[in-house]
């Protein structure tokens, strides 16, 4: 029986909560695999028409309205059932959140104040777990560092730290700031993917990594294993950002699923924005009506009714008439001449579709948060079969990043 009970994960309810999720994901696979964007017909709308009626008949608005909380619009069976369980299966403790000194202000210079606050509420979920001794660790290791700012915040003020950086600005940079508050802080240009990046890996004590991309943090936990790295502080991001076409688990569970996930389905759980400015919310919109629109058209043009693949535009193209942008695209696309259209009813209609497919879109947004931890349970269990003790929470709430699954590893 599945424990319902919000709380952090760790030892047999690892397993426990893989199960139950592997379950759930794999039954209704027909069903969060559907993409309203590209797809004019989904499947399940034949079996759920009042569904589907539902969702399509609210405006573009509601459907901004119900992004970030899916689970609790009123819509017609069986979504009710599907939202309860998703919520059901996700259901996590935040870490225990430690008193820390403050740091000089300064430290925060050239950080946003969003970052910054995920950085605090990193630190003080590591130092809050008291059972996993983070706070005694010997040195850190910040894995993918860019500038340092994370690494810098666990080690002020005098403990060691070593920052692995594939950039040379960054290194440079990141180098110049620890000089004015650290006394041991190393920064080291490094491909964490190449084979230079065991020897800090074996010789440090905890290794920190904060939205680690994609192959970045599967490799890193990887390594963490082979290299007996004493403890692992990570929160994994950009899970469809790898060179494999289909994702390649780690535990012995996640080998044996059936559930076979490829860039698409790991670009799922990305989908959740909870940051983008205004601006950037209307242009967005205004890319994907203006898409959704030319689908209409190319599919008539075309005498083929599929989705016809474009390239991501830079946001000068939006600056064009509607007219111009599509006939940008044709010829882009090697497309014929486009013949004479009303072109205001036909960016209507791009609207129009574009209220319908973000509102059918919620289906899939239930399903963003069962895979995504079915993805870090995935990595928390194999590092459970190296012999290490796992847990597995939230170390911060949504709102200030959706990517706020905390897996907290150290040896036995």
């Amino acid at each position: 029986m599945l424990t319902t009970h919000t709380s952090l994960l760790s030892g047999d309810t690892l397993d426990e909560r893989f199960v139950a999720l592997n379950t759930f994901l794999l039954e209704q696979h027909s069903i969060w695999r559907e993409k309203p964007f590209i797809q004019q017909q989904l499947s399940w709308e034949a079996d759920f028409p009042e569904l589907s009626s539902w969702l399509q008949a609210r405006s573009l608005a509601h459907a901004e309205d119900s992004h970030a909380d899916p689970y609790s619009i009123p819509a017609p069976h069986p979504f009710g059932g599907w939202a309860q369980r998703a919520q059901q299966l996700c259901s996590v403790d935040t870490f225990s959140q430690a008193v820390l000194g403050a740091r000089p202000l300064r430290m925060q210079n050239g950080v946003t104040e969003r970052k910054w606050q995920q950085i605090e509420a990193f630190a003080r979920a590591v130092h809050g777990d008291t059972e996993q001794s983070f706070t005694q660790t010997q040195g850190w290791l910040d894995w993918c560092a860019g500038k340092g700012h994370l690494g810098r915040y666990l080690a002020w003020p005098d403990a060691k730290l070593e920052c692995l950086e594939f950039n040379p600005d960054l290194v440079s940079s990141g180098r110049a700031i620890s000089q004015k508050y650290l006394t041991h802080a190393q920064h080291t240009l490094c491909d964490v993917i190449s084979i230079e990046s065991t020897v800090p890996l074996q010789r440090s004590g905890t290794v920190v990594a904060l939205h680690a991309c994609g192959d970045l943090h599967t490799h890193l936990v990887r390594q963490v294993s082979a290299q007996q790295t004493v403890a692992l502080a990570l929160v994994p991001c950009c899970y469809n950002r790898t060179q494999a076409d289909f994702y390649q688990a780690l535990s012995k569970q996640g080998q044996a699923s059936a559930l076979q996930l490829d860039r698409d389905d790991l670009g799922l759980p990305l989908t959740a924005t909870v940051t983008a400015t205004i601006r950037e919310r209307r242009l967005r919109d205004q890319s994907m009506a203006w898409r959704l629109a030319f689908d209409l058209l190319q599919r008539e043009l075309r005498g083929v009714d599929e989705y016809l693949s474009t390239p991501s535009l830079p946001s000068t193209w939006f600056n064009k008439s509607f007219a111009q942008w599509c006939g940008d695209l044709a010829k882009l696309k090697n497309l014929p001449a486009l013949p004479g259209q009303n072109w205001s009813i036909l960016e209507a209609q791009g609207w129009q579709r574009l209220a319908q497919v973000r509102n059918l879109e919620l289906v899939r947004g239930l399903f963003r948060r069962p895979l995504e931890l079915w993805l870090v349970l995935d990595q928390a269990l194999f590092l459970q079969e190296q012999g290490f003790i796992v847990k597995l929470g939230e170390f911060c709430a949504a709102e200030l990043t959706p990517r706020n699954l905390l897996l907290l590893a150290h040896r036995a």
